[in-house]
């Protein structure tokens, strides 16, 4: 029970702060939702022997979780703000949480009357909520790389693996053959996408639309 309003408050308190916006740290968006996956998988083994069918139902949620952090990420409106990353999520993402939080009744209501104890547990809740934002993080962080907009500071003033992450899209633009946008503070890009001349009325992120700056 106390697990359950646990992952009812972090979720609350995620969708308050992505409504709203705000900068995006790499710590925040990539190493929180890594600890609660990792969290939730060491305490699959709480609830019981896991069996065949609580695999493939875990194994189900999880692509769906994944599938809607995905979706999460590509609308998340992205913009550079003092030199770093600054994300708000629209209302209309709203239907991707009841979707996430939907699926997840409907998966533990299935594995109640298939006798699959693990997966019918509240156990799988914060493994399902910790690939749902790693998948987030993974499209954040591509959509930032192309737009050549670093993750906001730490408030030690780091950027958190900037130069790694930076490499690894360079790589996977790489082997998927998707042209990389140049990066970095000197960059014109900075403001959130260089301007193409064919497109000229459209200067901004390809990915969203403007918003007032504050």
């Amino acid at each position: 029970m106390w697990e359950v309003l646990a992952v009812i408050a972090i979720v609350a308190y995620v969708i308050g702060r992505q409504l709203f916006g705000e900068p995006l740290r790499g710590k925040r968006v990539i190493l929180l939702p890594a600890v609660l996956a990792v969290v939730g998988l060491t305490r699959l083994g709480g609830h019981g022997a896991v069996q065949p069918a609580d695999v493939a139902l875990l194994v189900v949620g999880a692509v769906i979780a994944a599938a809607i952090g995905t979706g999460q990420g590509s609308m998340m409106r992205l913009r550079n703000r003092d030199g770093g990353l600054w994300g708000q999520m629209p209302a209309r993402s709203l239907w991707l949480w009841a979707a996430l939080i939907g699926s997840r009744l409907t998966l533990m209501l299935l594995a109640s009357t298939m006798g699959a104890h693990v997966a019918a547990s509240s156990a799988p809740i914060v493994l399902m909520l910790g690939i749902n934002r790693l998948a987030q993080a993974a499209m954040i962080t591509r959509r930032a790389h192309r737009s050549g907009i670093p993750f906001a500071q730490e408030k030690d003033g780091s950027v958190f693996l900037g130069g790694r992450l930076q490499e690894l899209n360079s790589r996977l633009d790489g082997l998927t053959g998707t042209p990389s946008e140049p990066s970095g503070p000197s960059s014109p890009s900075n403001s959130a996408h260089p301007s193409n001349p064919s497109h000229p009325s459209n200067p901004t992120n390809p990915y969203d639309r403007p918003t007032t700056r504050r």
